[in-house]
């Protein structure tokens, strides 16, 4: 049992509302990690911070899967949003050229 309490206390206190080094703020200087700033832009942080929190909880990504799969599913849905986002502007480009 030790080498579990060992791996628990290596990650991040919870709170009621989440991780906490999720609600710290930011120091002057630093810079936001570019994977935290791309997963916010998308939209999909708060299924982002599920995943997190049940592997924290169970310490095992099979018993994550439903968090896993809407994870996968918020990012599929914002690339193919993107996706056409650039479609829509590389045709208005060349309507306008």
């Amino acid at each position: 049992m030790p080498i579990l309490l060992s791996a628990c206390s290596r990650l991040p206190k919870m709170s009621a509302q989440g991780h906490t080094w999720a609600q710290q703020v930011k120091k002057e200087g630093e810079e936001e990690d570019p994977l935290d700033q791309l997963i916010s832009r998308s939209g999909c942080a708060a299924s982002h911070y599920a995943v997190q929190e049940c592997m924290a909880q169970h310490q095992d990504w099979r018993q994550c899967q439903p968090q896993v799969q809407a994870f996968r599913d918020c990012m599929s849905e914002q690339q193919a949003r993107r996706r056409e986002e650039l479609q829509r502007r590389k045709e208005q480009g060349s309507v306008h050229s």
